[in-house]
């Protein structure tokens, strides 16, 4: 083996995984007079008869690139590309979670997004959406003055230690509670199913109210709903909120039995990307979502505007 070879990481043991190759182009000379180099980024095939078979990444089909392994400089395992759905920003996959506000209203404010909803007081659906520069220099004003003229306090969805997090945080705005994060959790529909395919699900019957691209999950015992769920469908993604079973009716399952129905309903409007958002301290909650392959894409918080302070006069 050259001492070039002996000098990376590579081998027969990356066979299969993810690699980054930097090699020599022979007969091509780089810009300081030496040898030319590039890297090849993609998934090694083989190491084998002296030398390395990469098939780049990137959308679309490639050609495998072989590199004789005396030609290679350096390289060394990378992680796996993330997938379509978890490249995707904080800001798209929050504006794809409104579809669970269907009377949301909803101005642009550049980048930003004001979002106020006439019967819903969750904070989701009354709140300025800031995980992005907003590429106005009145947005502060403007979010400001918008939600005065609604006669509610404002309030600011950003991401933790973010410059939209900075920007609300140096006027003064302080946490809108003393809630944890909230974290927006992302899994395939097919995976998610495939999960709850050897689970034993309680023996019960699921209403499902359908209205659309929205549907409410109810599981009833006694006259009384014990646990229930809504649901969302738009653009192949599909989303949860509410989930909630009654505290005598937990442990036997029924969430899962609710996230189950609610899989299977978007899975039929050919949803493939399921998302929900809770609080990064709710345990069992994070404990029940992992088990059917959630995994966190983003954290965020609310920030609101200070109170007004009294005149002092009576």
């Amino acid at each position: 083996m050259s001492s070039r070879a002996q000098a990376h990481s590579l081998g027969g043991h990356v066979v299969g995984q993810r690699v980054v190759v930097r090699r020599v182009v022979r007969g091509e000379t780089g810009p300081s007079g030496g040898p030319a180099l590039t890297d090849v980024l993609g998934t090694c095939t083989a190491w084998a008869d002296g030398v390395c078979v990469v098939v780049p990444d990137g959308p679309g089909a490639h050609e495998p690139v072989t590199i004789p392994i005396s030609d290679i400089v350096s390289g060394k395992p990378v992680p796996p590309r993330a997938s379509t759905r978890m490249r995707v920003t904080p800001q798209e996959a929050q504006v794809r979670a409104l579809a669970l506000w269907p009377d949301l209203e909803t101005e642009p404010l550049g980048d930003w997004l004001l979002r106020r909803s006439p019967t819903a007081t969750a904070r989701r659906a009354n709140s300025v959406l800031a995980m992005t520069p907003s590429g106005l220099a009145d947005a502060y004003e403007r979010v400001v003055a918008f939600y005065a003229g609604l006669g509610q306090r404002p309030i600011a969805a950003v991401l933790p230690d973010s410059a939209e997090d900075a920007l609300f945080s140096e006027r003064g705005w302080v946490l809108e509670s003393h809630d944890d994060h909230t974290v927006f959790q992302l899994t395939g529909v097919a995976a998610a199913r495939r999960s709850l395919s050897g689970v034993t699900l309680p023996e019960a019957e699921v209403e499902l109210v359908d209205a659309g691209d929205l549907v409410t999950a109810q599981v009833a015992s006694a006259g009384r709903v014990v646990a229930a769920g809504v649901a969302a469908y738009a653009d192949d993604w599909v989303g949860f909120r509410g989930i909630e079973v009654a505290p005598e009716a937990r442990g036997r399952g029924l969430g899962l039995l609710v996230m189950s129905e609610l899989l299977g309903w978007g899975a039929e409007r050919g949803a493939t990307t399921a998302y929900l958002q809770v609080l990064g301290d709710n345990t069992p909650a994070l404990r029940l979502y992992a088990g059917l392959g959630f995994v966190e894409h983003h954290r965020y918080r609310y920030l609101a505007a200070p109170e007004p302070r009294s005149s002092g006069v009576a």
